[in-house]
Order: structure tokens, then sequence, then C-alpha cells
């Protein structure tokens, strides 16, 4: 007969709780997220039922503030799956691009039924200058990775159009029929210098933070400043939309060739929820005034919605 002592036992049993948990803890990758990643053609890992789906920039050299920084430091894009109430997937990532790979990626995004919910920086006086797109979708895996697959086959793809600036300006200041600007927007503007500005207010919406109002005197609008003269302008502007004007706004911006910039808040704790973008396009300044109107026609289309 074979004694062992409470010790020892204590000792063998403690080893088997160990190895039936790391057993356990270990996660077999579903048949559902193998296919998605073989869809993207691209590396992941499953932990914590989440599929991790890498999509590294390690094309890039990126220099910040004269660092030169490794891919881990900051240039690792992703998406990540894990199972919803309903059985189908989320999906959410966060692409690494280049500022020429910005709005060609979000076309491909939003033309996919993937929404884009951020885009900004993440460094200053970084050499390429990056930038970071937030992206995020329902439905099963195979559908996911089939609607992502177009953005992320573009990444590292899309030719640079936007070289450095040699400080050289290809557009000056000129004369502008603001009249004809009006008149496609539907609003006066106001003149500075050589830029005529319309601001738009959200006046449909009854937005408080700590019990003031908050109207277009308090940034609560959106704008659209011309510059140039009416054949070669430019227009840069800002947004305020709900959150679910935010993807119908994108699409029209990008459907009429104007450049997404950013994608933020510009205030928290306000009720309801406003998201703000910042825009930027070149051509026609009649043609870029009918571009802002049809970007505002996608404003307040509910009334006051329960955001």
């Amino acid at each position: 007969m074979i004694s062992i002592s409470r010790a020892r036992l204590a000792s063998v049993l403690a080893l088997i709780g160990f190895a039936l948990g790391s057993v356990a803890s270990a996660q077999q990758m579903p048949v559902e997220y193998e296919a998605a990643l073989k869809i993207l053609g691209k590396p992941g890992d499953f932990k914590a039922n989440v599929l991790k789906i890498n999509i590294p920039r390690n094309d890039l050299n990126v220099v910040v503030d004269g660092v030169a920084t490794p891919t881990p430091f900051g240039f690792g894009g992703w998406l990540a799956m894990t199972k919803g109430d309903d059985g189908k997937e989320v999906m959410m990532g966060d692409l690494v691009l280049l500022q020429d790979e910005v709005n060609p990626v979000m076309s491909a995004l939003l033309d996919n039924g993937l929404e884009v919910t951020a885009l900004h920086n993440h460094f200053f006086f970084d050499d390429p200058r990056i930038a970071y797109m937030h992206v995020m979708g329902h439905g099963t895996a195979a559908d996911l990775a089939r609607m992502a697959k177009p953005a992320v086959d573009l990444i590292g793809q899309v030719k640079a159009v936007h070289p450095s600036s040699s400080g050289q300006a290809t557009l000056q200041p000129g004369k502008i029929d603001t009249a004809k600007i009006a008149k496609a927007v539907g609003q006066e503007g106001e003149q500075t210098g050589a830029v005529y500005k319309i601001t738009v207010g959200r006046d449909d919406l009854n937005v408080k933070e700590m019990g003031a109002t908050i109207n277009a005197r308090m940034g609560l609008n959106s704008w659209a400043a011309f510059v140039g003269d009416d054949q070669n302008a430019a227009v840069a502007g800002d947004v305020a939309m709900l959150q679910n004007e935010v993807t119908p706004v994108l699409k029209t911006l990008r459907n009429h060739g104007l450049q997404v910039v950013a994608i933020h808040h510009h205030m928290i704790g306000t009720q309801p929820t406003i998201i703000f973008l910042h825009y930027w396009g070149k051509g026609p300044a009649e043609k870029l005034a009918t571009d802002f109107k049809a970007v505002l026609d996608q404003l307040g289309k509910n009334g006051k919605s329960k955001d």
C-alpha cells in the first residue's frame, strides 16, 4: 500500500488544479474566426472571447520628434470581434493610416456597411504624419471580414498625391462671388478679409451643459469658410452632429469629394451627445457651397432626435 503525506497530497492536488485551470483558460480559435482571418488574409489570436486581428504598419518608418519609433510603439492597427447578445459579432478597430490613405479607406468602410466612429492623431511632430481611424460593425464574423477587406486591402497601397509641403502655395486668396455661395447654401455669411464664412446653428436641438443652454455662439454650429476665387477655391469647416447623423454626413462628404480630417468631441457631459467633424476641399466655389448644403441637409432630418 502506497502512503502519502498530507503535505505531499496537497502539493499534488494543487498541481492538478493548476493544470486543469490552465486547460480551462486556454481557448481554441472558433472555426468562424479562422474563416474571418482567412478572408482578411491577416494574422490574429483568440483570447478572453475576443478575436484580435493584427494590421501592423510594418511598412512604415515613423520618426516622432526626432525619435525612431518601432511599429509596436504605437503603429499596430487592429480589428477585434466578440459575440453580442444576439449571437452576432460586434466588431471594433483602430486603423493606422497615412494622410493619403484616410479618405479612400473611409469610403471603402462606409461603402461596405461599416461605421467610422473617430478620426484623430496620437502624436505631434511625426514624420510621416499618421492618423488613427476607429471603425465599428455588427454581423457575422465572415460578413464583417468581407465588409472590412476592401478597406484593409488599401492600407499601404494608396499612391501618395500630397507630398510634404514645399511651402509654395498653389491657391491664393482672391475675389469670390459670395452672393452665389449664400444662394447655394441658403444662408448669408460674413466676410473677414479674404475669407467668407457661413455659420449655421443647431436650433433644432436643446443642448444643455450644467443647466446652461448651448447655442451656436457657444460652439453648437456647423460652418464653412471659403477662400480663393470662383474657379479655384478651398473650403474648410466643421459639422455638429447627433450620433445617428454621423454616418449619413460622412457618406455625403465623401460622395461629394470632400476630405474628412477629424471626428471627435468638442463637449463632454452634454445631453444629447454631439459629435463634431472637420473637413476640407478644393474646387469651384459654388460647387463647394453646394457640397456644404448637401451636408446640412443631412442634419435634423428626424427633428429633435432622441439620441
